[in-house]
């Protein structure tokens, strides 16, 4: 039984409580004094002998009624500090001033091949296979950057927590470090992390707004080719959501609950893109980071890596890349050692690659690895259907930032909204509904308030009768465009070149709107 005896602190009056169970034969398994209370583990204790317990026990002055508890403050914490560290995915270590391993968890032991009671007889430099490390913690006072390390061999990166005597009660400082908490985050670990936190919203095809014929014919080919685990390439117009459509291949594919990681090749110079695609090793240039650093595919291991206008990727990189698509192994900058990691290929671009092939300025080789399937995001112009779709919901949104409520397009805007070609396509969309919101007053927005901010993009007005519901402007709209342009490309593909979309789509709308008339 284990009991708690309190008692109004005093000198020698715990070695009093003691001597009672001394006298009344009782032998003590464990002690915690913690003022005011003595917790004490008594195996032979019974509950019938807890009066004669307390009768001897109130002869001694300060001692308070006795109370069972279930097991004592410092076990159940000693317990509880187990059940963290065996949880804990991450390896975690404990030294002393020394730089001796005290306390280890199974992760960490696992990494190290051998058991937590092993290695909590090492020193921090024999698990490492660095003295530095540990010297230069020591002479720190624990207090150092996260940094690369290797525990038998394989690279994490080592946080550093240092761990204070505790001072006086009132104390406003913490005493001198006594050692350091050593948390130890693996490469896919941190790409885990950093999915989670800026692409935890991540679905499927329900992101990518829109009721068009070519949209559902796009989620429909998309569907097919998400759950297919090999290299996909996306094309499409600037700005009409390639990215979009890459995470919703990867939030239905079988990797959507590991990392989706993104490149934009267009963004960084190529010994950045480099380094930051491959990874590199301690020293292998100027302004490295001590110990080094894990790159994408790393990080994405078991997941996907987007590499965003894949066009602007030199020659070198491609090259490198190409050997990586061949057998997934790549070396960091500066290192020997062949990593193998477990990542798809999603690219896109807004260029024609097999032009560049042509024009020597993108390998042939790698062409076809990456276009192993291929989905193409139609532009805004094509797909006009969306147009006021897609208006609504950036709307609704732009007023929820704005904290104003929500807006309406009048029928003049409308009618601008769906006479503009869009060549910045759902981003330029996007762009204009945002101004708007920003800058009207009035909550029906009319076509003065879209700033275009390109004077070239606005489309030729076409003036038609007030009709009583959205679907009938939206109709009559369409039927006055394709009437007055008719006149001038009379058939359905000059029409199409005009309009610059696809001959399919005018045709159909052609034929909805009874053009020409007979």
């Amino acid at each position: 039984m284990r009991v708690n005896i309190p008692f109004e602190d005093r000198v020698g009056i715990a070695h009093e409580i003691l001597a009672v169970l001394a006298r009344q034969g009782l032998n003590v398994q464990a002690v915690e004094v913690d003022p005011p209370n003595i917790y004490i583990d008594i195996p032979e204790l019974k509950q019938s002998m807890l009066a004669s317990l307390q009768a001897d026990c109130d002869q001694v002055a300060g001692v308070g009624t006795i109370e069972v508890v279930d097991i004592l403050p410092g076990m159940r914490r000693s317990l509880n500090l187990d059940t963290i560290m065996a949880v804990m995915e991450d390896p975690v270590l404990a030294i002393d001033a020394l730089g001796r391993i005290v306390i280890a968890n199974a992760a960490a032991a696992e990494v190290a091949r051998c058991t937590e009671k092993e290695l909590c007889q090492k020193s921090l430099y024999q698990v490492l296979q660095d003295s530095t490390i540990q010297h230069e913690l020591i002479a720190n006072e624990f207090c150092a950057p996260t940094r690369e390390v290797l525990l038998n061999g394989e690279p994490f990166m080592m946080d550093v927590t240092p761990v204070f005597e505790p001072l006086s009660a009132g104390t406003a400082s913490d005493g001198k470090a006594v050692g350091a908490l050593l948390t130890l985050t693996a490469p896919k670990r941190i790409g885990e992390r950093l999915h989670a936190i800026s692409r935890a919203e991540i679905g499927g095809f329900e992101a990518i707004i829109g009721d068009s014929e070519q949209i559902r014919v796009l989620k429909k080919r998309a569907a097919r080719v998400a759950v297919v685990d090999a290299p996909l390439l996306i094309t499409g117009e600037t700005g009409t959501g390639k990215e979009l459509l890459a995470q919703a291949c990867h939030g239905v594919s079988a990797r959507s609950h590991a990392p989706f990681l993104e490149l934009n090749c267009a963004a960084l110079p190529e010994s950045l893109a480099e380094s930051e695609l491959f990874g590199y090793m301690a020293g292998a240039f100027t302004g490295a980071n001590r110990g080094g650093k894990p790159g994408l595919f790393e990080m994405a291991d078991g997941g996907t890596v987007f590499l965003d206008e894949v066009g602007e990727m030199s020659l070198y990189l491609q090259a490198k890349l190409l050997r990586f698509l061949n057998d997934g192994k790549f070396r960091r900058i500066g290192g020997d050692k062949e990593i193998q990691v477990d990542v798809r290929i999603v690219s896109a671009t807004h260029r024609n690659l097999r032009k560049m092939v042509q024009e020597g300025s993108f390998r042939e080789d790698l062409f076809y690895r990456l276009n192993v399937l291929h989905l193409e995001m139609p532009p805004l112009r094509e797909r006009s259907d969306d147009i006021l779709l897609l208006a609504r919901h950036f709307i609704e949104r732009a007023c929820t930032q704005a904290q104003k409520p929500v807006s309406r397009l009048n029928q003049a805007a409308t009618t601008a909204m769906l006479n503009n070609r869009w060549p910045g396509n759902v981003r330029q969309l996007q762009n204009v509904v945002f101004r708007a919101i920003t800058m009207a007053d009035q909550r029906v927005l009319d076509a003065a308030d879209l700033d275009w901010a390109e004077d070239s993009m606005q489309a030729d007005t076409v003036v038609f009768e007030e009709a009583e519901t959205w679907e009938a402007s939206v109709n009559q709209f369409e039927s006055a465009l394709l009437t007055k342009l008719y006149q001038e490309f009379p058939s359905s593909r000059k029409l199409a070149a005009r309009l610059d979309t696809s001959h399919s789509m005018i045709a159909a709308k052609l034929r909805k709107h009874g053009i020409p008339k007979k």
